[in-house]
């Protein structure tokens, strides 16, 4: 696999600190916007007078994008290379953000899912782009740890975002909720519910020009690409004769865990809050559930950054990881109460090493098939699409705690995919 910035052959002047640097900042900004969705999902539920099954069309109007838009994405890579399509991405979710503001003005659901979708589009190339230069930037046996670093900038950006936003769009809203539901004056009503949504007008402004500035300095930043398409003689050996991604079993296994890991993560971190205000707690503090799940997730890929490679493989951690997400969600699902909650926010810490240890399972040896790979591990974020809707309508029909029996199964067949399922015609010499 290919080695760092500064000893590849392909030409590379900018330091590995410094490439690692500026995709962590990348990391960071994705990660803002992307755990926005679990404040959005409670305040659109109000702001748009919506079911548990509507409201979670946030999560699939972000997510799905990825479905549609990650092989185009690869196209647009092989076309500007990895720098100026990150780029492109930040300025694409800039866009997106903006859709924002005639959406709130409105009040109108199908404008915000339309803004989502379009900042998915953005995160889809930035995705496609950034997951597979992290993970071929060094060697591939210390991936998840490089991956765990770009996961703590994710996730603790991911902690503040929800508190932000929080406070500026969700503040009062307990006695908005109350006035809404009992009120008989229309008028009224139809006032609070757009107060409400107006909130989001000056945030999302400030986020999409903070984007576009973002942009501008990655097109003109030292970071140089990485060419996927010159192989080293172990990747050589491992492709020789291959004509298609789909020809490797460990990788088309990988698609199926990372989607199924995708879906666990957000219904993890988005449905969090939902439930704990199912529970009796308040809005105002119900909301901070998503924090508290990124936050196990940082401890997680701390954990991860001191143990792997050195004490643990990347597949042994992803192993241990899904069972712990197995007795976690158990235990949620079994347990009566607020304590429930927190529960479900220790799933962070579970998924935290997943991602990392996925992608570098996934796609070691593929070598000219890497962008292309890549592009469809990205589409498999589809997962958070999928999977949260279910979710949310199961919620409607039995209970937002039952419905979490869910992800159950899945922890099993990424327990599968750690111990079995990536030996499955992996090249010897890629190590795991």
């Amino acid at each position: 696999m290919a080695t760092t910035a500064t000893a590849s052959g392909n030409g590379q002047k900018t330091s590995y600190a410094t490439s690692i640097i500026i995709i962590g900042a990348l990391f960071f900004i994705f990660g803002f916007v992307t755990w926005l969705n679990g404040t959005l999902i409670p305040f659109l539920k109000i702001a748009c007078e919506l079911t548990n099954f509507e409201a979670y069309f946030v999560t699939f109007a972000f997510y799905i994008s990825y479905f549609f838009l990650a092989i185009p994405s690869s196209w647009i890579l092989h076309k500007t290379g990895f720098k100026n399509g990150m780029a492109l991405g930040l300025l694409v979710i800039a866009v997106g953000s903006a859709v924002f503001i005639p959406a709130a003005e409105t009040r109108t659901f199908s404008l915000f899912l339309l803004g989502l979708f379009i900042q998915g589009a953005g995160l889809s190339l930035l995705q496609t782009a950034s997951n597979p230069y992290i993970v071929i930037l060094g060697p591939i046996e210390s991936a998840a740890k490089r991956i765990s670093i770009m996961g703590i900038c994710n996730k603790t950006a991911g902690i503040l975002s929800p508190l932000i936003l929080g406070a500026v769009v969700l503040k009062n809203v307990d006695t908005i909720k109350e006035t809404v539901a009992t009120t008989t004056d229309a008028v009224l009503k139809a006032d609070l519910l757009n107060e409400l949504a107006g909130r989001v007008i000056v945030p999302y402004i400030i986020i999409a020009i903070v984007l576009v500035l973002l942009a501008v300095w990655v097109h003109y930043s030292p970071l140089q690409d990485i060419d996927t398409d010159e192989e080293d003689q172990h990747v050589n050996d491992a492709t020789h004769g291959k004509t298609s991604v789909f020809q490797f079993p460990y990788f088309v296994l990988g698609i199926i865990t990372l989607f199924l890991y995708a879906g666990c993560e957000v219904i993890a971190g988005d449905t969090v809050a939902l439930y704990a205000m199912s529970t009796g707690i308040p809005t105002s503090k119900a909301i901070i559930f998503t924090s508290y799940t990124l936050f196990s997730m940082v401890l997680g890929y701390i954990l991860g950054i001191a143990l792997i490679p050195k004490t643990l493989s990347q597949s042994k951690a992803l192993g241990i990881s899904a069972i712990l997400g197995f007795l976690l969600a158990l235990t949620a699902i079994l347990i009566k109460g607020p304590a429930s909650v927190y529960f479900i926010s220790l799933l962070g810490f579970a998924n935290a090493i997943m991602w990392p240890a996925i992608w570098p399972l996934a796609l070691g040896g593929l070598g000219k098939f890497t962008k292309i790979a890549s592009a469809l591990l990205v589409m498999c974020i589809a997962g958070c699409a999928i999977l949260p809707l279910v979710y949310g309508k199961l919620a409607d029909i039995i209970s937002r705690q039952e419905a979490y029996w869910i992800v159950v199964p899945c922890y099993v067949w990424i327990a599968f995919y750690a111990f079995k399922g990536h030996k499955i015609g992996r090249p010897a010499e890629v190590g795991d």
